[in-house]
């Protein structure tokens, strides 16, 4: 306790350097975490570090609804603003407060990302201030009753990591015109973090305050767990925060994401028979997502079916309004024989009726 050494004297106390045993340097999560810091940096995203203390005006203005798990505030007993008096559930705000600053003085560009913890209640759990905690002897160690009633007060701790974008994305020069940092911008910063992390990343369309309801991308893993989401921040939140229209954000579950690692990487298959090339661009309502279509198409194509990419999105008044052509180059190769033209078009077919019978898909000629 610091009072005791007080009285007792700090000159009193003797000085120790620890120990440490040789040999064990960062966990796995850790290096995970730093890999994915200085692939950010690397692209040119600036890390900062936020307060991680908010108020309740400050979801008020994210648009956050009453009944959010965001809104599962941690009070603290002693803030150092009353306007600030909880622990953040989400790591906008402060991130959006340093991007206004940087823009006040006159920063008009700006990639920032920060990692770090958020705090929030579970659904239905609340500790009032000054309530009843358990307070285990200091003269014994806590039995596992008390060990476990410490962890049930505690609030979910989890790391998050967010970022924020507005300006230019390539600056203008001698070298030509610049462009915009645009939600496209956003979801490609989150499959960055996801590419360093070793983990596939579903981007599908999603809802969620405060991103705009059509610019929004819902991001998952492979097992349908949802881990974040990106795109064009909602308009009145833009307003209110007085930033730039059409800026653009990202906030993942840093441990979720980590915790989806895979260590040991399988190496693709390599073959030495010639590849078969098939172009095909499908016609879609707007809300299908091209990974949802992406990810039919592969799972219809089977094993014959080496690699698939997206290479052309067109909306226009050829197609009709509220459509989208999304155009895939399809690469098929066996890893025993040279495939034959019925066998190449026997899996694009199965593909396509695929995709027709899942999206509506319609072939465009």
């Amino acid at each position: 306790d610091e009072e005791v050494i007080r009285l007792f004297g700090y000159d009193n106390v003797p000085s120790r350097l620890p120990r440490l045993p040789s040999g064990r340097g960062l966990t796995a999560a850790q290096r995970i975490r730093r890999t994915i810091a200085q692939t950010l940096a690397n692209s040119g995203h600036i890390e900062v570090l936020a307060y991680p203390f908010v108020g309740t005006s400050e979801l008020d203005d994210l648009l956050v609804p009453a009944d959010d798990e965001r809104r599962q505030l941690v009070e603290l007993a002693n803030p150092i603003s009353d306007e600030q008096s909880y622990m953040r559930t989400t790591m906008l705000p402060g991130l959006l407060q340093i991007l206004k600053r940087n823009l006040g003085r006159g920063n008009d560009d700006n990639m920032l990302f920060e990692v770090g913890a958020t705090y929030r209640w579970p659904a239905g759990h609340h500790l009032a201030r000054g309530a009843d905690v358990v307070r285990p002897s200091v003269t014994s160690r806590p039995s596992a009753d008390e060990q476990s009633a410490l962890q049930a007060s505690l609030p979910i701790q989890q790391r998050h990591l967010a970022i924020v974008m507005t300006g230019q994305r390539e600056r203008s020069g001698w070298w030509g015109k610049g462009r915009a940092a645009t939600w496209e911008d956003a979801i490609q910063s989150a499959r960055m973090v996801a590419q360093a992390a070793k983990v596939d990343l579903v981007i599908s369309a999603g809802q969620q305050a405060p991103w705009h309801p059509g610019r929004c991308a819902q991001l998952s893993l492979a097992d349908g767990t949802v881990v974040g989401f990106a795109g064009e921040l909602h308009p009145r939140v833009c307003e209110t925060l007085g930033i730039p229209a059409r800026t653009c954000a990202v906030e993942l579950d840093l441990d979720a994401v980590v915790s989806a690692h895979v260590a040991i990487t399988r190496a693709p298959a390599v073959s030495g028979f010639p590849v078969a090339k098939e172009d095909i661009a499908l016609v879609v309502d707007d809300a299908v997502s091209s990974t949802v279509l992406e990810n039919t198409l592969r799972e219809a194509a089977g094993p014959l079916l080496e690699s698939i990419r997206l290479f052309d999105v067109y909306r226009g008044p050829q197609i009709g309004a509220d459509k989208q052509s999304l155009a895939f180059a399809l690469r098929f190769r066996a890893s025993d024989r040279t495939l034959s033209d019925g066998e190449v078009a026997q899996a694009r077919q199965a593909a396509v009726e695929a995709a027709a019978s899942a999206h509506g898909a319609v072939l465009r000629s």
